[in-house]
């Protein structure tokens, strides 16, 4: 047996399962380089043979692949086991043709080896150290993608104007109602890496995704609407208790991670360097998304979305985002290379890089929570039910935020309405931000928290909250009147690059708290620092304003239901209603 010379001693600290995390360590003084998970999956390999082939393969997949899985690393078996046929569940894409020199197409082989492995029951797809150069891979069943240290599958590039002969997966035909969001949300087949109605299987690393021959889905050629082109690194639909584990993505395309309609996704411990959206988690239930750095100036960093793409609204729900790094400032790919060079000061791009809930927002948010995470550089949190979702039970709290390109804090209840004739505006409501630190955010956007007439964010509740902004706003600028925009796309700077507060830009509000918050800044500004406008139910508790912003802290038009207590430079004050006031 190969356990005859092993002593292997395992503590699983927790399981996984469905809800828990599942760390693991062995100590083993077996001859080879072999870890226990090999070990584990040969054995169970062996006895499925023997007894219940799939039943068990299952079993053990979610009880590893689960989470401790992937916490051990995964290095796979020598390939002369694939090419002889000894009985293994590992297989080397070596043994299936693939060559690894950075230049022959691969993919073929890879494929053949992912196939091998879902004949068998499943099994690992193990990719020694070496360069892949490939077209679309498919993801199957019961099948682990193991990336070594070393291991790079290259996105092959394709003619500018694409191809007709090899080239990317075609996008595939869509059917149902699912034509309201862009082309790369829409389709899943013309990728690097994907998956549609496939259940348990994975990719574990260290090793890494690089898309460079890959479409950023821009009006830049290749066009990812032509034909062989491929526009994103990784993308699943439909599927179900995936993990996605400790590699990195290198310029991911379009999206380094498109997943739709995924159930019991786990995505932990990668790194994530890209010129557009990092990771969007679109109309998913069940996501992990833990200890991530996600590095995406020209696009969202990590991003839930509840679109049309399947046809019908399905919402995002039931989801944590933990232990996350967001950033928008620094160039390509040296978040990988660990030079942490940043654009300069003057450079143009977007910087948005931030965790937003949107824009796609037909199915909703539901039952979400966003805990210790840092934006670097980016923009900040950003919150968008504008084509009918409902947004509700969400809470963010430990998160601290430095050199914010925009609004700091952005809430949007808006009309925009793609979608099908039938849709309602959505709500935003009972949402929690608390133990939230923002420093030197540009200051030209205050936070803003913003419904339109007739339909109200309500039930908002905001706590030990910190912003500090680099001032110099005007009495001009204090006289700006935002137009509302109702059905504009929705942005930090959809109502003009500057707003009439330096604080806080409150509009359509009802039942609205903040305890415990302060704003300041670095040079005077003569804005007021809140600006609160046609809200019913507003109490602070506890706010710290700037000593210069005395006789405009807050100003209050057509306001009901407000009151302010232990405040700094107001004294404790309730107002049933007021037209137009300055406190």
């Amino acid at each position: 047996m190969f356990f005859a010379n092993a002593i292997v001693t395992v503590v699983l600290l927790s399981t996984f399962g469905f809800g828990q995390a599942k760390p693991t360590e062995y100590h083993s003084v077996a001859r080879g380089p072999f870890s226990f998970r090999q070990r584990a999956v040969d054995s169970i390999y062996l006895d499925r043979q023997r007894s219940t082939k799939m039943n068990t393969f299952r079993r053990e997949f979610l009880k590893y692949a689960g989470f401790g899985f992937g916490a051990v690393g995964a290095t796979g078996l020598a390939s002369a086991n694939a090419q002889s046929g000894t009985a293994s569940s590992t297989f080397d894409v070596r043994g299936f043709g693939a060559k690894g020199d950075g230049k022959t197409i691969d993919s073929p082989g890879v494929n053949r080896a992912i196939e091998a492995a879902a004949a068998a029951g499943g099994g690992t797809v193990r990719f020694p150290a070496g360069t892949y150069a490939c077209y679309s891979i498919h993801l199957r069943s019961e099948v682990i993608l193991n990336l070594d240290a070393g291991a790079r599958i290259l996105a092959a590039e394709v003619p500018p104007r694409g191809t007709t002969s090899g080239g990317y997966d075609p996008a595939e035909e869509n059917s149902g109602d699912n034509h309201y969001q862009d082309y790369g949300h829409s389709h899943w087949h013309n990728s690097l890496i994907w998956a549609e109605d496939q259940h348990n299987f994975g990719i574990v690393g260290p090793g890494l995704i690089y898309g460079k021959g890959l479409s950023r889905g821009t009006h830049e050629l290749p066009r990812a609407e032509s034909p062989g082109v491929g526009n994103k690194a990784i993308a699943l639909k439909n599927c179900r208790n995936v993990l996605l584990k400790n590699f990195s993505i290198l310029q991911g395309g379009h999206f380094g991670i498109l997943a739709t309609g995924v159930d019991n996704l786990t995505i932990d411990g990668l790194t994530i360097d890209t010129n557009r959206d990092g990771m969007d988690i679109d109309c998913c239930r069940n996501v992990h998304v833990t200890n991530c750095f996600v590095n995406s100036p020209w696009d969202d960093g990590i991003c839930p979305k509840s679109s049309y793409a399947l046809g019908y609204a399905r919402a995002t729900e039931n989801v944590t985002i933990t232990n996350c790094l967001v950033a928008g400032s620094y160039e390509l790919g040296t978040v990988l290379d660990g030079s942490f060079k940043k654009y300069a000061e003057d450079f143009r791009v977007p910087r948005t890089g931030r965790i937003k809930f949107g824009t796609e927002s037909n199915g909703g948010f539901k039952n979400i929570t966003v805990s210790n995470c840092v934006f670097d550089g980016c923009n900040g949190i950003a919150l968008e039910s504008v084509d009918g979702a409902l947004l509700e039970d969400v809470a963010f709290n430990n998160i601290t935020m430095r050199d914010i390109s925009g609004s700091p804090l952005f809430l949007r209840l808006g009309s925009r309405m793609r979608g099908s004739k039938d849709l309602a505006v959505g709500k935003v409501r009972r949402v929690i931000l608390s133990n939230i630190v923002s420093y030197n955010a540009v200051g030209k956007l205050p936070a803003i928290i913003s419904g339109i007439p007739g339909h109200d964010i309500e039930d908002l509740k905001l706590h030990d909250i910190y912003l500090h902004h680099r001032g110099g706003g005007t009495a001009e600028w204090a006289g700006v009147k935002p137009p509302e925009f109702e059905d504009k796309y929705p942005d930090p700077h959809m109502f003009g690059p500057i707003l009439p507060a330096s604080g806080f830009f409150i509009r359509h509000g009802r039942n609205l708290e903040f305890t415990n918050v302060e704003v300041a800044y670095e040079s005077p500004d003569e804005r007021p620092t809140f600006m609160i406008a046609d809200v019913n139910g507003a109490d602070f508790f506890r706010i710290k304003t700037p000593s210069g912003a005395a006789g405009r802290r807050f100003s209050l038009r057509n306001v009901t239901d407000f009151r302010s207590l232990a405040s700094r430079g107001v004294k404790d004050t309730e107002i049933d209603h007021t037209d137009n006031k300055l406190l």
